[in-house]
């Protein structure tokens, strides 16, 4: 025969135990909530692309009109050196990397399947 006493304490703990558990895991979540973590995430989520903005900038001169010409001076190299920025710098966002490992594993796969 089991005592209800004891069945009732023995639920008493687990309850107690789970609520220790989740009260560790909001304390850890808390410690994540940092401005260096969130400054970071939020580079992953939209990086930064000055070539882009550059090559607008020039863009953008190159269309005023002034007499002197000086903006269209300007405007051209600064799109050429936007465009040059573009390919050396790594714009790249945790969306560009997910799409890149979803099409590699899925040339991995056809490869497979072309050898089996």
């Amino acid at each position: 025969m089991v005592d209800p006493l004891k069945a009732r304490l023995e639920k008493l703990r687990k309850i107690s135990e789970s609520a220790k558990r989740r009260a560790n895991l909001y304390v850890d979540v808390a410690k994540l909530d940092s401005a260096n973590t969130a400054s970071s995430l939020g580079a992953l989520q939209k990086a930064p692309a000055p070539g882009k903005k550059l090559q607008k900038i020039g863009f953008l001169m190159l269309w005023v009109p002034e007499p002197t010409g000086v903006t269209c001076a300007i405007g051209g190299p600064m799109i050429v050196a936007g465009r040059y920025l573009d390919k050396k710098y790594n714009s790249a966002t945790i969306h560009d990397i997910g799409y890149e490992t979803k099409n590699t594993l899925s040339s991995i796969n056809d490869f497979k399947r072309s050898v089996m």
